[in-house]
């Protein structure tokens, strides 16, 4: 059976000091991402088990479990991409025109970004995509892991708001965190998912 792994991180712990600490980067890639990776095999594990055994009544929480786990190891392997030493400052070339048109300007983005992720309830995502039928750019709020996502949209920038990703170093001051994390976002990461979005958003077909 195929098995998902803990991908490593393209920088040191330390690297996006001062604005994530070290320490934050150890725990939130050795201990949480690596728990969803753990979680996600585990699930497999149980799905196969349930239908080896011909347990079908277990089938419905396992499901939730991997789908779980899947999302917490696959958001974090996006963000860790989307974060870099040499990041931040305001984006150029497709990603700025896209934000201009879809929002009015950069700094109108910031706002209502913040906004979404900041408030909220509980623990999830802020999310930037791609609107497939409208072809701009939105925001949204995903719910813990999986929960949701809009259909036929593509997320390009996604902010994890879960406690573990900022508390050490800004308790629960979240608009902070969210502030800082303007000084290492990876635009050009941002921008490869863009142009990846928008050529998969062609061969979607609406009726």
């Amino acid at each position: 059976m195929a098995t998902y792994e803990l991908p490593e991180l393209p920088y040191d712990y330390s690297a996006l000091e001062p604005y994530i600490s070290g320490k934050i980067m150890e725990l939130h890639h050795d201990k949480h991402h690596q728990t969803y990776v753990n979680g996600a095999n585990k699930a497999l594990e149980n799905l196969a088990a349930a239908r080896e055994s011909g347990n079908f009544a277990a089938i419905n929480q396992y499901s939730k479990d991997l789908a779980f786990n899947l999302g917490g190891h696959i958001n974090h392997s996006i963000f860790w991409t989307l974060l870099s030493p040499d990041g931040g400052g305001e984006p150029e070339g497709e990603v700025a025109e896209a934000i201009k048109d879809s929002f009015g300007s950069f700094q109108n983005f910031q706002a209502q970004f913040t906004a979404v992720s900041t408030g909220i309830q509980g623990s999830g995502w802020g999310v930037l995509a791609y609107d497939s039928v409208a072809g701009k750019l939105v925001t949204f709020q995903l719910y813990d892991q999986a929960n949701n996502v809009p259909e036929g949209v593509f997320p390009i920038f996604q902010l994890d708001m879960w406690e573990h990703a900022y508390y050490l170093d800004y308790l629960n001051v979240k608009g902070d965190y969210v502030k800082a994390i303007w000084n290492i976002v990876n635009w050009q990461e941002v921008a490869n998912r863009l142009a990846d979005a928008q050529q998969k958003a062609q061969g979607l077909i609406i009726r």
